[in-house]
């Protein structure tokens, strides 16, 4: 079953968790697939809400923001392999 709190179409603009992750995105309906992009979504969104701090505040380093960037891609990758796993068929 498709998660109720976020339609297919939204009526509001996506966060940049519900992005990377593809929050929208569940063919199958799956409530556990809903359930693991909604867990993802909030992680990369606590990344993102820390590191526009940082740049805001101007404490923002080369190493801050490497350290975001490979952050954010082992959250995506962690998701997509999690939601795997969820479907898995064979």
């Amino acid at each position: 079953m498709a998660d109720p709190t976020v339609p297919a179409t939204p009526t509001r603009e996506l966060t940049f968790g519900e992005k990377l992750v593809g929050i929208t995105f569940n063919p199958s309906a799956d409530d556990k697939v809903s359930k693991a992009k909604r867990l993802f979504a909030e992680a990369a969104d606590l990344l993102n809400d820390e590191n526009e701090k940082l740049v805001t505040e101007k404490k923002s380093t080369q190493f801050s923001q490497r350290l975001f960037s490979h952050a954010i891609c082992e959250i995506l990758n962690a998701q997509m392999n999690v939601v795997k796993v969820l479907t898995l068929k064979y």
